[in-house]
Order: C-alpha cells, then structure tokens, then sequence
C-alpha cells in the first residue's frame, strides 16, 4: 500500500530525516522500522506488509544522518501506518514475527543450499533413514506364533489345533475410578490411557501383529504369504464437533490413511508371491500300507500253470522329500511287498522284495539359490516390521483422535456453560424490564424484545446441550468397550484439562529440522521404504522366472529279493499225460530260502544297485506369462519410488502447513480474548447506562449478543489451536514420545504409567472485565 500524498508525512519525514551532528545512520532506521532505501522512494517494512513512501526532495535525502532526538518520529511513522492495519492484523503478525521470520510471499527467495535431499542427488546432504519402530517385535501376547510349535518332546504337538484367546469386551477398571457421584470426571491423560486399554480400533490393529506372525512361520516352511493389512482402523467415531469452526493452516492437508504404500490392501501386492515356487522347506513323510487278495481266471493253464491264479499282496511303501533353500529337494522311497501266489513259474511264495532309491534334484536356472528360494521370509520379515510400523501409525492416529474428541467435549463444555450465563442474562433483563414496565417507566415493545431474546438464549441452550450430551456420548465409545451399564452411559462426563497456551519448541524450530524430524519419526516413510524393498525382492524373484527350468538329478538305489520256496513251482515236465509234473520241491531243487533281514541288507550292499544322473529341460515357447509379470513387477516398483518421494512432498508441506496453523491459531486466540475482554466490557459498561436511563434494552440486548458471539469465538479459536496442537505432534510422530507413551505397554493393552500431556491447565471461570482506562495496554 503506498501512503503517497498522506497529509502528514512530509511533516514526519522532514522530522525524521535532517542533517545533524548528533546522528545515527540511516542503517539504524533501517534497523528499527525495515526501512529500506530503494531509488527516488523508501519501502518500510511493517509487520511483514510492504510500504511505499515518496522521497522528499533530493537535497533532504542527500545527508543520510539522523537526530537522536528525532527518532520519536519513527514510532509516529509506524504508529501512522499501523491505524491503517485491519483489525487483527497487528496482533497476529506480532505473535509470527516472534515465531518465524515472514517475508512477503511475492517477494524473491534467497538463494539457499539444500539440506534435506530425498531424490539421491550425489553432493546434496541426503535426507535421513527412517527410524525403524523398535522393539522388534511388537505382540500383543506372549505366544510367538511365527515359531510354531515344538516338535520335541512331543512330536504329535503339531497336529493340533490353536485356539486364539478370546477378546475382553468389558472395560478396565479404571474407568470406574473415574466415575464419583454419577458422574465421570476425566482429564486428558486418562482418556488416553484409557483409548489405549479399550478402543476398538487399536485392539484390531493389534491383532494383526499376531497375523503377521504366523505369515512368517509360513514363509519358514516354504509356503506364500498371506498377506496383513496395515491399513489405519478409523471406526471410532468422532473428532469433528460444531462448536470448533476453522483451525489448520493455509493449506487444510491431512495426512494419508493407507498403510505400506500399497492402497487400501496394504502390503498386499498385485505380483508379490509370483515368480519360481519356492521349495517346500518342510519335510514330508508318506507312507503306503495295503493289503490285496486277487483269484484271477486264466486263458490257459500254461500261462500260470493252473487255471485261475490266486495271489495275495501286502504293500508297505515309505517316501521322504525335503527342499532346501539352494533349490534342492531331495526325495528317498523304500518299497516293500510281500506276496504269495499258487502259480508254478514263481520261485517264491511268500516272495520278499525290497526297493530302496535317494535321488536329487538341483534346479541349474530358474528356481537356483538362496535368494529366490528364501525370498518370502525375507518379505515375511519385512511384512512385519511394517505390521509394527503400522500399529506405530495406529496409535498416533488413535491418540490424535481421541485428543480431538476431547477438546470438541471441552469446547461443547464450555459452550454449555456460556449459553448458561447468556440465558441468566437474558432472563434477569426481562424481569427487570417487566418490573419497570408495572411502575410505568419502560414501554412494552421492550418487554417483546428482552422476552424474544430469552426465547432465543433457551433455544441455544437447548442446542448447547444436546451438542454437550452427544460429544459426551461419542467420548465414551472411544475409551470404553462396553456401555451397556445405564450408569455409565448416562453418566456426564466433566472435562478437567483445559489447553494452555505456551508456546511448543515446535513453533520456534527452523521448517528444515522440523522436516528432517518428521521423516525419521514418520511411520509412513518407514513403512514406504520397507515395501520398496519388498517390490526389488519381487523384481529378482520375476527375472528369474524369465529363465527356462533346467534340472539336474541324480539317484542311486538298490533292490534285492528273497522269500521261501514256492511249494507249487514245477521244476519238471513230462509229455506223458498220466504223468504229472514233478514240482521243485520234490526234485531238491528248489531256491534257498532268504530271510526278510537278508532281503534287507542286500538291498543296500550295493549288491543290485541302481544309479544314474541325468538332465531335465523345459522351455516354454514365447515365455510371455513371465514377460508381463516381470515387466508388471518393475512398474510396480517405480509406483513405489514414486509414492516415496510423493509422502516426502507431502510430510514436507504438511509440517509447514502444521507451524502456520499454530501461528494463525495463537493470533486467532489472542485477538479472540481481546475482542471477549472488549464484549464483556463494552456489555457491562451498557448494563451500568441502562440502570442509570442512558441506554435502552436493545442496546442492551445487541451488548448481550455480541458478548455470546464473541465468547463462542474464543471457545472455538482455543479448541482449533488444542487440536492444531496435538495434530503437528502427530505430523511429526513425536506424540507417543512427547507423552511418555510405551508403545510395548500399548501393544500388550495394559497401561501401567499414565501419559503425562505437558501444555494444560486447570478449568478457571470468565475473567471480570477489566476497568476501562484511558491508556489502552500495549499490543503483546
């Protein structure tokens, strides 16, 4: 704004600016006022606003000196300008001049080095690695469930079943300490604790720490991933209220509600699991037991030597197979069967034959090595680190929430409260009016009007209180599990914190260590980052699928046979027919007999071996399954690159957006205080010209409501700066850290320390407006 052509400047100019022996620099009124020299005319700088002033004449000008005496006219210059300021501006830019320095947006930044690089540039300071949630890791129970159970010294163990612990659906008991004479008197810091032991939404993000373990013990025995969900529970209700209206920065971001960068799914990835079957890890025992009884017709007697054959077999087969991380299983089968039989071409009956084999198969191309074989507990592991990340992120949420639910309780308190008073007012004006009005000295259309202004304070009341029950109501399904105990859930709740307003080392920090401080803590980062690394194992894992299966196997077995002598085998022929045949047994020259022991140890004296090696080849023509999902699975990891430096702008202008909130909010405040302690005067102050005759009941009433407006103003200006509050500690996930908040306690569901939530204070009543005096105070 230029002030060229103002009446009274020249006089102060030619005050301020004359030559001198007694001097300062012109500097020095640079220094004071932002007075900068530019050409034929001067910029002043006030309260971060741009003024232009004309220079004087240019012998004025030429000595650049000032009077020491003259430097009153530099506050007159400033003074001039400031009655030109809209009402609050003052204010406001007083509380940011003191938190960071503000430039005019349009002016030129200054050059200025790079302090937290997120895109890799070599030479640039890079921005620092996420913290990971520590401890690893977070369970809700003492049972690892990514261990299984023990095989010794019960091996059967493994074949039963797990039963989950069933959920607390009652509440703790300190939410009925709180609860005195019907009602429940609850500060800040048991809301949280107690959101921390009964809500809802933490208690499910808390199972899926359990979930994630057992995605662990299944990549350990070779199996996919199941996946977890690390998506924010947010089916608590609440946070929003009526009587809190505006609030937050410029900007009105928010931060995200995915978990793992990955959607609403979570970790859960469109080619994650695809590629080479890993190896079954866990090894296989079979086994084969039958029993077969058989009379078979036959065509001729020749065949089997006598018409029907009769035979019965006993079958005793067992398997073991094994993979290995290298991409090598390894399978052995011993065969067993015992049979006996009426044909004469048998030597044996029982006959004895045992099959003993070890073969081992390495995968050469696709499916080779460690990488590929363990990459799901690689990914399992990440998955679960991300599951604690994710919880991490719950309860800054939840906590968050829950703050907002509490400051909107206080606000609908507090509001309560005025409109209580509003209504008192109103009421003793209309029967003092109504009195006046018997003795004949008030008209009666005043009476209509103080009696339609109490009609209206009840209705607001009315509002006031219903809003007042419902915040109460919405509190309470946040901190407990159970509400059907009458008592509790139609028990009010009495706020006992209110905010204070002292200022956060936040507020005074530069923008870049509040960045470089959100993207360590951030658990989206971390989670980001994690995700990434699981999308490079995927990459690996799908260019290996792009290979042909080239195995190589070799086997080495033995076999032997035994039994005892078959009675019916012939041994000689006659081609007389009145002959029979003379059967081995008869002729001494029958088989030896072998014991099923003797069986058994030549089987595997390398008596009958069997052994070879050989080299299995498959290549599928055109490959182009594995061509799309290998190229799917680098657009994938480029969406997850991206999405990394995408959460980096974000957090970026959330934290800047968050410090400019607070800024705006304390002025808010402030001027909101000023303009109350002004109602409450200016009311009062008409209160007195009424009783005395000097003002009138609309006068009066117009007071009354401009007290109400401005008592609701500073009620929603002080909750909008609680909630801003709370809400840049979030963005820097330095709450749990700032309250004292164990996330290992969180994570089991009992809360043995209270939070300690520094920035409150103890409810106070309306202060008495202060006398009115000549001097108004100085602007803080």
């Amino acid at each position: 704004m230029s002030l060229v052509g103002s009446k009274h400047l020249p006089c102060i100019l030619e005050g301020l600016i004359q030559p001198s022996s007694d001097i300062l620099n012109r500097q020095s009124i640079t220094d004071l006022v932002g007075l900068e020299p530019g050409g034929s005319r001067y910029r002043i700088y006030i309260y971060g606003i741009v003024w232009v002033i004309e220079s004087l004449e240019n012998q004025v000008l030429e000595n650049r000196t000032v009077k020491l005496r003259h430097l009153q006219a530099t506050a007159c210059v400033a003074m001039t300008l400031v009655s030109v300021l809209p009402q609050g501006v003052a204010q406001q830019a007083t509380s940011t001049v003191s938190n960071q320095t503000q430039v005019s947006p349009t002016a030129p930044a200054p050059t200025r080095a790079v302090q937290n690089d997120t895109t890799g540039n070599p030479g640039l300071p890079q921005a620092p690695a996420p913290r990971a949630t520590e401890p690893l890791y977070l369970r809700p129970t003492f049972t690892n469930y990514s261990k299984g159970k023990p095989f010794f010294p019960n091996p059967f163990k493994d074949y039963t079943s797990t039963t989950y612990e069933a959920p607390r659906l009652g509440n703790t008991s300190k939410l009925d300490d709180l609860l005195h004479n019907g009602k429940i008197y609850l500060s800040l810091s048991d809301a949280v604790t107690l959101a921390l032991e009964n809500n809802f939404d933490i208690a499910i993000a808390r199972i899926n720490l359990d979930i994630a373990d057992t995605d662990l013990l299944r990549a350990r025995a070779g199996s996919s991933l199941r996946g977890v969900s690390t998506g924010l529970v947010a089916n608590t209700l609440g946070g929003t209220t009526t009587t809190i209206t505006g609030g937050g920065g410029p900007g009105g971001t928010s931060s995200g509600s995915g978990g793992g960068g990955a959607g609403a799914n979570g970790i859960v990835l469109s080619t994650n699991g695809s590629g080479p079957t890993p190896e079954a890890l866990d090894p296989t025992l079979t086994g084969s037991l039958e029993y077969e009884s058989a009379d078979t017709a036959q065509s001729s007697p020749l065949l089997a030597g006598a018409a029907s054959l009769n035979s019965n077999t006993a079958t005793y087969n067992f398997g073991y197979a094994q993979g290995f991380l290298t991409g090598t299983q390894v399978q052995a089968t011993f065969n067993n069967n015992r049979v006996t039989t009426n044909g004469t071409f048998s030597s044996y009956s029982p006959q004895l034959q045992t099959i003993f084999q070890v073969k081992a198969t390495q995968h050469l191309l696709q499916g080779f090595g460690t990488g590929i074989n363990g990459r799901f507990i690689l990914q399992a592991k990440n998955d679960r680190r991300i599951t604690d990340s994710a919880f991490r992120q719950q309860l800054l949420y939840t906590v968050n929430q829950v703050e907002n639910i509490y400051w909107g309780l206080v606000s609908a308190y507090e509001d309560e409260q005025a409109k209580e008073r509003a209504l008192t007012q109103s009421t003793q004006l209309a029967s003092d009016n109504r009195k006046q009005l018997q003795i004949g000295t008030l008209a009666p259309l005043d009476v209509v009007n103080s009696d339609s202004s109490v009609a209206s304070d009840k209705q607001a009341l009315i509002a006031a209180q219903t809003n007042l029950e419902y915040q109460q109501l919405i509190m309470k399904q946040a901190i407990a599990r159970n509400l059907n105990d009458p008592q509790l859930s139609t028990a009010p709740v009495i706020p006992t914190d209110r905010v204070g307003l002292d200022r956060l080392p936040e507020e005074d920090m530069p923008v870049e260590d509040l960045v470089r401080q959100a993207y360590v803590n951030n658990p989206q980062i971390e989670q980001a980052v994690l995700n990434m690394k699981n999308n490079a194992i995927t990459i690996k894992a799908e260019k290996n699928g792009l290979l042909p299966v080239v195995d190589a196997y070799a086997f080495y077995g033995g076999s032997a046979l035994g039994g005892s002598q078959n009675p019916a085998e012939v041994c000689g022929f006659s081609l007389d027919p009145n002959s029979p045949a003379q059967t081995c047994a008869a002729l001494g020259e029958g088989v030896p007999t072998v014991g099923y022991g003797s069986v058994l140890g030549h089987t595997f004296n390398n008596s009958s071996p069997d052994r070879g090696v050989g080299l299995s080849i498959s290549i599928p023509l055109r490959n182009r399954t594995a061509q799309a999902d290998q190229a799917r699975s680098q657009m994938e990891y480029r969406q997850s690159q991206m999405r990394l430096q995408q959460l980096y702008t974000q957090i970026r202008i959330q934290i800047i957006n968050g410090q400019y909130a607070l800024t705006n909010d304390r002025a808010q405040v402030s001027a909101a205080q000023a303009s109350r302690d002004y109602a409450a005067q200016s009311y009062e102050a008409e209160q007195k010209k009424y009783k005395l005759g000097a003002s009138t009941t609309a006068n009066v009433l117009q007071q009354g409501r401009s007290l109400a407006t401005a008592e609701n103003t500073l009620i929603s200006s002080t909750g909008a700066y609680a909630k801003d509050r709370a809400a840049l500690l979030q963005l820097l996930s330095s709450t749990l850290d700032r309250y004292g908040i164990s996330i290992e306690a969180a994570a089991s569901g009992t809360i043995a320390m209270a939070p300690i939530i520094p920035g409150l204070t103890a409810p106070k009543a309306p202060e008495t407006p202060k006398p009115l005096n000549a001097t108004p105070p100085p602007v803080q």
